[in-house]
């Protein structure tokens, strides 16, 4: 049975008239009941492979109710758009179509001008809410970026959770505000200019209320993930499966108006048929864009440098639009003084931060020791738009016992040279939810399961699988209420240095790679790269038709010379980190010549701009003249 693109068909679905129409999908099930207040209405009419459909006057919009499979056991609805008694609690019947939106003028951004921003709806604001993180639309505004990125959203026990237990994947997740606040989240983001990505899980689901399995063939043993048996994606059954889980990513793009997905995990989808599970929901999304005119993106977390998933589709590949680079973000903090343990033991530092400027995959073909084989691919044609780039993730602060953020990690010059390394790179940068201000509170993993047993285990559990990391300490409960409270962010900081002087150093850096038509050029082929691994010095200068920038990094502790490259007479500074603008000591010059040596500044970033013969009156005053 084909997925629907201009509706969704799943679960249950109110029709012009207003009348309940049930379509469920339990190939396990010889009867189904539906349930309304507890009460048995009315027998699902069983159809063709495992579908059982209903349509009734007795379920109306705010009704709770519940399936009961072969007259025993009663479950949630597993298409659910709300549970508001938590994953164990009836469903709520919810009409989509009843919220009017009023983004009708909205365009999605190009790809290529996308400035993330990771947060989580619990720990943005006090509030954790989706109408808290409304309350900041004007705050992101003013710091330039112009995507949100909202971790997990999808239904998960208790009110506490990174949001990667999810087992209710077209639910909203309750305590953040439903369903009904996020259309008006989104509505409210578009009218700022601001798009919206919303970080799906595709890969597993939570332990805690996972009744698909009730249901029919979702997961197999033919496959294991680090969270148990493998979503069924390609064995026996396996065609409601992919249904469900495209029928999803549909309805978050139709019918909630994201912008873009972020597909957790894609490297754990386990899926040897003809047409990838990924690349069948391409297809797909790229059927509704031609049905609504709008522009949706997919963007894969990925651990396997193939870039056959970010490939386009007539090039064999599976369509992704893009995909994070943890491989930048690993050399990048290993250059700056990063332990390089666990997962980092990979990384040498500055030689292969300036290698995935060059090449995106540091690993592309070499052996490497951390995984024991060669490993990856090149990806020399792969614009840059494709990798997404970051100094911090909710991921590798998380992965660490004590959470600790960059802030806490590093001194406030090499927080400032990290930000300049990301926002000036040839791909889209992303931030975590308070690096702009050096947020000095913790992001540690919190959870809030019912089930006394797996929280005992989740809690020993935590602690063995990052004794790599940190082996000394104890960790935080993750079931305290106290742990997901000092994960906070403490929006007080704003107002208090150093926190304001960084985020104006954000700010203006973000401005920068925005409006200079070199750095918002997303061209790999046009740049170049050098390091110098004893001075722990990088230089990488990117040019588009005539016009050049050259961005310099000391990541050392101590001044670095360098000579000024010979191909222009003059090179005109754009911005400088240690200026006691932004509570440096020093600055550096304000012109420099060719072959002059320059000498940078102890963990500074610097960035010049070559001065042409025939500068436009709008250049000037770009580069601060008159």
């Amino acid at each position: 049975m084909k997925t629907k693109i201009s509706d969704r068909s799943l679960g249950l679905n109110f029709n012009s008239s207003g009348t309940a129409e049930v379509l469920l999908w339990a190939p396990f099930a010889k009867q189904v009941e539906l349930l309304v207040g507890g009460k048995a209405v009315a027998n699902l009419e069983q159809g063709e492979q495992g579908y059982w459909k209903i349509i009734t006057g007795d379920l109306k919009p705010g009704d709770q109710y519940k399936f009961r499979l072969d007259g025993v056991k009663q479950f949630p609805d597993p298409t659910s758009l709300s549970q508001p008694e938590g994953v164990h609690g009836p469903s709520e019947a919810v009409d989509l179509a009843g919220f009017t939106w009023e983004d009708q003028d909205w365009k999605n951004i190009p790809l290529k001008e996308y400035i993330l921003y990771e947060l989580h709806t619990g720990t943005f604001t006090q509030e954790g809410t989706f109408e808290g993180i409304e309350s900041k639309l004007s705050y992101l505004k003013d710091l330039g970026v112009n995507a949100i990125e909202l971790m997990p959203l999808a239904q998960f026990p208790g009110n506490r959770n990174w949001g990667y237990d999810g087992v209710q994947p077209f639910s909203v997740q309750n305590s953040y505000g439903g369903a009904r606040e996020l259309q008006k989240l989104i509505d409210a983001c578009h009218a700022k200019g601001i798009a919206v990505i919303v970080d799906v899980v595709y890969n597993h689901l939570g332990p805690e209320g996972n009744y698909l399995g009730d249901f029919g063939p979702y997961f197999t043993d033919k496959y294991h993930t680090p969270w148990g048996n493998a979503i069924n994606f390609d064995d026996s059954g396996c065609d409601g499966v992919r249904r469900y889980f495209i029928e999803n990513a549909l309805m978050w793009f139709r019918d909630f108006h994201v912008d873009a997905l972020r597909l957790d995990a894609v490297h754990a989808i386990k899926d040897f048929s003809p047409v990838h599970i990924v690349q069948e929901l391409k297809m797909r999304v790229n059927e509704l864009m031609e049905k609504t005119g709008r522009r949706h993106y997919l963007i894969a977390e990925l651990d396997l440098n193939d870039n056959r998933f970010i490939n386009p589709l007539d090039q064999h590949g599976y369509g992704m639009d893009a995909q994070w680079l943890d491989e930048f973000h690993h050399a990048l903090r290993v250059t700056a003084g990063g332990e390089p343990t666990g997962y980092y033991s990979d990384f040498n530092g500055i030689s292969h931060l300036a290698k995935s400027y060059k090449d995106a995959y540091v690993y592309d073909g070499q052996f490497s020791p951390h995984r024991n084989k060669t490993f990856g691919v090149k990806a020399d044609h792969n614009p840059g738009e494709q990798f997404v780039v970051f100094s911090q993730n909710h991921d590798h602060i998380g992965n660490r016992m004590l959470g600790e953020r960059s802030s806490q990690l590093m001194g406030f010059e090499m927080q400032k040279v990290m930000a300049a390394a990301v926002i000036c790179s040839p791909f889209l940068p992303m931030l975590f939810m308070g690096e702009e201000w050096s947020e000095t509170n913790p992001f540690l993993y919190f959870v809030s399961h019912t089930d006394p047993q797996l929280a005992e285990a989740v809690r020993k559990g935590r602690k063995a699988e990052f004794a790599a990391f940190q082996s000394s300490a104890e960790a935080p409960d993750p079931m305290a209420e106290d742990t997901f409270g000092r994960s906070k962010l403490q929006w007080e900081l704003l107002n208090m240095e150093p926190h304001q002087t960084m985020f104006n150093y954000y700010r203006q850096l973000i401005a920068l790679r925005k409006n200079h038509p070199v750095l918002k050029d997303l061209n790999r082929k046009q740049l170049s790269v050098q390091h110098n691994e004893e001075k722990k010095v990088l230089i990488l200068r990117r040019w588009n038709d005539e016009q050049q920038v050259m961005c310099m990094m000391n990541f050392s502790e101590s001044a670095q010379a360098v000579i000024v490259p010979a191909e222009s007479s003059t090179w005109i500074k754009l911005f400088d980190s240690s200026s006691p603008e932004w509570k440096g000591h020093r600055f550096s010059p304000d012109e420099i010549s060719s072959n002059e040596k320059l000498n940078l500044p102890p963990v500074s970033f610097l960035m010049y701009q070559m001065l042409r013969k025939a500068q436009t009156e709008e250049e000037w005053q770009m580069l601060g003249h008159s």
